[in-house]
């Protein structure tokens, strides 16, 4: 029994999940916890091929306004396209999808650049070349452009929880993210956490520890839309203890069934030799 107990040890210890593992904003530099660099900077997102732009057209001709918004548009569906929750049937007529080129084609314009641009860029570029449009058309030279990316999705990867998630607002953190996806699991290794992100047609694979406190002024803190985040399990993982209840279960069990073989062994053993 001592040996048994002996051999089972290492194993029930191994298989624990300590709050080391587990734990998040750990400080960094210890306990296998790396440090991260302070890289976080806040950039405008620039826009890509794919993306979708949110465009509204306000002037205080009402005929200027209907000549570029889409019929009906009152800015009922704004916030809701803004958040990727608008009506599906009305969707395209309210967004501008940037093509393979880079461009959109926006009515009685035509198509006009946008890949790697800002919205503040893009909004700047639209009002020049729809006042250049409207100056001989109506008295009201003055107008005001909208233009917002509608927010995209991300995917998580994990064998706790898998799904696609829409981002409910501009800046979605890493914490954040696995929050919607119910967390990483315990059996998830937050030690290699993984993004796998396509930036400017080149997919980009990002691994680092989610349980350091550095994260959060790091290049890992915020994800971007379409982005994918995989969590793989534990190295060797099978099965783990996560409790000391039922640690102290498990070890009880196994010496309880450990003796109870044992007792059998020495019963055959003996009857063995008094039919000798």
């Amino acid at each position: 029994m001592r040996k048994l107990l002996i051999l089972l040890l290492p194993l029930l210890l191994a298989s624990c999940v300590t709050s080391r593992k587990v734990n998040l904003l750990q400080e960094s530099g210890k306990h296998g916890v790396p440090a991260y660099a302070d890289t976080l900077t806040y950039e405008d997102y620039n826009i890509r091929i794919g993306d979708r732009l949110y465009v509204y057209v306000y002037s205080i001709d009402e005929r200027v306004s209907s000549m570029f918004n889409a019929s009906g548009n009152s800015g009922i569906y704004s916030s809701q396209i803004r958040r990727g929750t608008g009506v599906s049937e009305s969707y395209d007529l309210y967004t501008y999808l940037v093509d393979e080129d880079g461009m959109i084609d926006y009515p009685l314009v035509g198509k006009i650049p946008v890949r790697g641009k800002t919205t503040r860029e893009v909004k700047a570029v639209l009002e020049q070349s729809l006042m250049e449009y409207v100056q001989d058309q109506t008295e009201y030279k003055l107008l005001s452009v909208e233009v917002n990316i509608v927010r995209g999705t991300f995917s998580v990867i994990s064998d706790h929880g898998s799904g696609m998630f829409a981002m409910p607002k501009e800046k979605v953190t890493i914490f954040e993210a696995l929050a919607m996806a119910g967390d990483i699991g315990d059996f998830g290794d937050r030690s290699k956490v993984r993004i796998v992100r396509e930036i400017e047609g080149e997919t980009k694979v990002m691994t680092f520890d989610v349980r350091s406190e550095d994260i959060i002024n790091s290049e890992y803190y915020y994800i971007e839309p379409n982005d994918v985040i995989y969590i793989q399990r534990i190295k060797g993982q099978s099965f783990g203890i996560n409790s000391v209840t039922t640690t102290i279960s498990v070890v009880a069990t196994t010496l309880a069934f450990g003796g109870f073989i044992y007792g059998l062994v020495v019963r055959i053993m003996n009857t063995v030799e008094n039919h000798k």
